[in-house]
């Protein structure tokens, strides 16, 4: 594939790395040349100096027969704005921007960007981490609005249906793994000490799940 990272900071730099050494063809775009001293030695990829909103910029690093970019720079504004341009002119099939302040996240949905928010999703992912317990994330989709989780069956919930235990619709069953084999149970399937429920979840989803473990069983 041919990708354009736009932003070499830490992120671009070690993106850019990773897609080159995958194989593909990366062009990377800064404003700072002294920004692409964040690449290893034997990077391989094309090198182009520039503001990226600039139209010469991206076609000086091959936007017409790009595949996929990522704005990834500090800037949202920046970011949601090429992302934008990649999408709507120049038609790229793939197009990814990183959103650094959660404030400016409305800008992206409005253009309708896949977005990646390691603010959001690492204050959610160590705030589950410190209070998760014996439930786990394995998966999340998009910023994390939907995750996939593993949950223990504790004592207490021995012979009880699951649908009892799910609590809401922001949590559904996904599968349910016993003795080390996974199935797709029915709802009104009976749980056994040491299953571990696959859950797909909101936060809300998964935070009234964990109190359902954590209350009086009936």
């Amino acid at each position: 594939m041919n990708i354009i990272v736009v932003g070499c900071g830490r992120l671009g730099s070690q993106l850019a790395y990773r897609l080159c050494k995958a194989g593909h063809n990366v062009a990377v775009v800064d404003t700072n040349p002294l920004a692409f001293n964040n690449l290893p030695p034997d990077f391989s990829g094309r090198l182009h100096e520039g503001d990226a909103m600039g139209q010469d910029v991206l076609l000086r690093a091959g936007i017409e027969q790009t595949h996929a970019l990522a704005a990834v720079t500090n800037s949202d504004p920046l970011n949601a704005v090429v992302g934008h341009i990649a999408r709507s002119v120049y038609h790229v099939p793939h197009v990814v921007a990183r959103n650094y302040d959660p404030h400016f996240r409305p800008i992206f949905e409005a253009f309708g960007l896949q977005t990646v928010s390691s603010t959001s999703w690492g204050a959610q992912r160590i705030e589950e981490l410190i209070s998760g317990g014996d439930i786990r994330a394995v998966f999340s989709a998009g910023n994390g609005e939907v995750e996939i989780y593993e949950v223990d069956i504790p004592e207490a919930w021995n012979g009880h249906p699951i649908k009892e235990l799910i609590p809401s619709e922001e949590c559904i069953l996904v599968a349910l793994s016993r003795a080390g084999r996974a199935f797709l149970p029915a709802s009104e399937f009976a749980l056994m000490t040491g299953d571990v429920l696959v859950v797909g979840a909101t936060f809300e989803g998964i935070t009234a799940l964990r109190k359902q473990l954590q209350g009086e069983v009936r």
